[in-house]
């Protein structure tokens, strides 16, 4: 009797994301329907500087348990989802590098494209991830910082 599939796949890592592997990871034979998210790194920012670069640091742990409670929610909300991945870049990602994956598989599209947003969307704001913007000649803490909140408040 082969294993049950892992229903989720928290991955915070220095190492280079493969959109491929969460997204082959998430399809399932019960779902007709696979929503991947990958955001990159672009060369603006809101400070008006020609980025290079970005630079993730984070806790862990903590970081892997949000992103844990953030699939709970997704889960509470869309009962019929059946794979999700959140994968998450620590450390210096230059540019067009993939800094953050989300993977979504469910029976039909618009639970997964639903959950797929609501997913990345509170990812960004619950999951404590601080951001360094780098450029040629200098760096700074992005300025687009938000107060960390709950899951459950997304």
């Amino acid at each position: 009797m082969q294993a049950p599939l892992q229903r989720e796949w928290v991955l915070i890592t220095a190492e280079p994301l493969d959109t491929d592997a969460a997204s082959r990871w998430a399809t399932r034979d019960s779902c007709g329907a696979l929503v991947t998210f990958a955001g990159t790194v672009r060369d603006s920012s809101t400070m008006g500087n020609d980025i290079i670069a970005l630079e993730y640091d984070t806790h862990e742990d903590h970081a892997r348990t949000r992103a844990m409670e953030v699939i709970a929610e997704v889960r509470r909300r869309w009962p019929e989802i059946e794979a999700v991945a959140v994968h998450h870049r620590t450390g210096r990602v230059e540019l067009g590098g993939v800094t953050v994956v989300v993977a979504v598989s469910s029976p039909h599209r618009r639970e997964a494209f639903e959950a797929g947003q609501f997913c990345i969307d509170t990812v960004k704001a619950t999951v404590p991830m601080w951001k360094r913007e780098i450029w040629e000649g200098g760096s700074a803490w992005s300025a687009q910082a938000t107060p960390i909140s709950s899951p459950s408040d997304s």
